[in-house]
């Protein structure tokens, strides 16, 4: 959804419209008449340029060398600006002069730990035997859907628990867009008494203080991964100068890690009445949601439940912005996201300064995940003590778990904080599956190290794993039973961090190509991944580079008799 933006983006560099027409190739007329026909009346911003080629790739399959040349034009900017975003994200494919068009259906296999433990491997092999007519397979990072493995994506289709059979029908039936999801919509959720709170806020029943402070006495932290005190960072970013910008993230790309998804297709207007607070309280004049591009069905109804809300606001409303991600697990990262909303390659910034002091388009930015701002309205309505008073063993709150792998009921689980993958899986997911053994786990997704089932009983809240080389990160367990190996889900996750690592710096570049190629050794030099692993935690940029050795660092401490022989 496009409307002006606040800040006048042409000033943002001098590089960016800066010369009437941009230099280089002159465009081509037709392909000219194209994009314009496509783009219609959007503005020609360079913050839209990532929008403005899911509408060329959207139309025509893919992105062809003559219509990124006039979007250029038709952008002002130099055609390697475009082509550089074009070719940096997964989800466009860049077709230059002479190069033939990918086929019409892309079937996506995800290849990621999950699926690969439910059979990815063989259907994807199976898939490319079957030779489809008109059809590209190709094996893919996680999609979000590690409850359902295995999972094929055709076109923006998902099919769960997919087999040859399930992934063939869908291609001859040409069922290629994703079904509408099931969710609670604005009229449903006024009857139930929903956007009273914000009209509470907005009409002075409740003071920007006492949000926070009630935020602050309920402990509520960023679920996204990073587990920053939620009113704390309202209380930093209110202090900075306005004009103040909101970016919430549901860039959900962390493997085994599907609950901003689930949320979403079920009660939106939840997490949009928790974000309108949010902007109320922090004094926001512009939100902008950046949202993951394999949510296909998330954004049908983003777009249609903001659309009703903007035409029957409970109050005043700062400009919500939608934006759609291309397929890069790095904009997860908040300042990689900030740079893909404004329109680049999803790289991270050096730190400081910290988004909360520069962040979209230079200014102070609220940066949240969708889960944390799912929570603020029951925690005003209900009180901090209720959402406090949820917990084990000292800890506060309460935690939605992504679980996948070898349970009889994966999905996403509300449990108190503080529970234990022992009591999660016995409680929550029905315990093991049938001729399974709890074997080990990961408590945070690809990035948060994999433990031993000896250390089933420690708590997964933030701050209780890092003693034993760990985090909970966004609360993805992906539980491994005694018929997988440790060194093998390890494996699977560097060849992750080796294909999405952003490339901006060497460490994380070359070194976990390098991890990659040392893990598919017969035996592991133990000496040399742990010098390489210190070298990537030391020296990278973001936390991609940093965090990637968990996994192998685990194998080495708490797996080692998988290592000999």
């Amino acid at each position: 959804m496009t409307r002006p933006a606040i800040v006048d983006t042409s000033r943002l560099s001098a590089r960016r419209g800066s010369r009437a027409t941009p230099k280089g190739r002159v465009a081509d007329p037709a392909a000219l008449a194209e994009v314009r026909a496509l783009l219609g009346d959007a503005p020609r911003r360079a913050d839209l340029l990532i929008e403005h080629l899911h509408r060329i790739q959207d139309a025509c399959g893919c992105l062809p060398a003559p219509h990124l040349v006039a979007l250029a034009q038709e952008l002002k900017l130099a055609t390697t600006e475009v082509y550089e975003v074009a070719t940096f994200y997964h989800h466009f494919d860049v077709v230059k002069e002479g190069e033939a068009r990918p086929p019409t259906v892309t079937v996506r296999v995800c290849e990621t730990l999950s699926c690969r433990m439910a059979g990815a491997p063989a259907l994807l092999s199976a898939l490319e035997r079957l030779g489809l007519k008109d059809v590209r397979v190709a094996g893919v990072p996680c999609v979000g859907r590690c409850d359902r493995a295995p999972v094929a994506v055709v076109g923006r289709n998902p099919v769960d628990h997919a087999s040859v059979e399930s992934v063939a029908s869908a291609v001859r039936e040409r069922r290629t867009e994703a079904p509408p999801a099931q969710a609670v919509d604005l009229d449903a959720y006024l009857r139930g008494g929903g956007y009273r709170t914000l009209v509470d806020c907005t009409t002075g029943k409740r003071t920007a203080e006492s949000a926070i402070a009630e935020l602050e006495s309920s402990s509520l932290r960023g679920l996204g991964g990073a587990g920053f005190p939620a009113g704390r960072k309202w209380k930093i970013v209110r202090a900075e100068p306005a004009p103040r910008l909101m970016a919430v993230n549901i860039d959900e790309g962390e493997p085994g890690t599907f609950k901003d998804r689930h949320y979403l297709e079920r009660d939106p207007h939840r997490f949009l009445e928790g974000m309108l607070i949010a902007a109320w309280a922090v004094g926001v004049d512009a939100i902008y949601v950046y949202l993951r591009d394999e949510y296909a069905a998330c954004r049908a109804l983003l777009e249609r439940e903001i659309a009703a809300l903007e035409r029957d606001p409970p109050c005043a409303l700062p400009p919500i912005h939608l934006r759609r991600g291309a397929g890069a697990y790095i904009c997860g990262e908040e300042s990689a996201m900030i740079e893909s909303i404004e329109g680049k390659r999803g790289m991270p910034r050096l730190r400081p300064p910290y988004v909360a002091q520069v962040g979209l388009f230079g200014r102070p930015t609220l940066e949240h995940n969708m889960e944390t701002l799912y929570w603020v309205r029951d925690i005003l309505e209900k009180g901090a003590a209720w959402f406090a008073g949820h917990g084990r063993r000292g800890r506060k709150g309460l935690r939605s778990f992504s679980v996948s792998g070898r349970v009889r009921r994966p999905g996403v689980h509300l449990a108190p904080a503080g529970i234990t993958v022992r009591e999660l899986v016995d409680e929550f997911c029905g315990g093991m599956q049938d001729g399974h053994e709890l074997y080990a786990y990961l408590p945070g997704g690809a990035s948060g190290g994999i433990l031993p089932a000896s250390l089933a009983d420690v708590p997964l809240d933030f701050d209780t794993l890092q003693p034993h080389g760990s985090f909970i990160g966004s609360a993805a367990v992906i539980v491994l039973s005694q018929h997988d190996r440790a060194r093998d889900a390890a494996l699977n996750l560097m060849r992750f961090f080796a294909d999405e690592s952003c490339g901006q710096c060497t460490p994380c570049r070359v070194g976990t190509a390098k991890a990659v190629m040392l893990m598919e050794r017969p035996h592991w030099d133990t000496a040399l991944l742990g010098e390489l692993s210190q070298a990537m935690a030391d020296a990278s940029i973001c936390g991609l580079g940093q965090a990637a050795p968990n996994p192998l660092a685990c194998v080495v401490k708490y797996f080692p008799h998988e290592l000999e022989g």
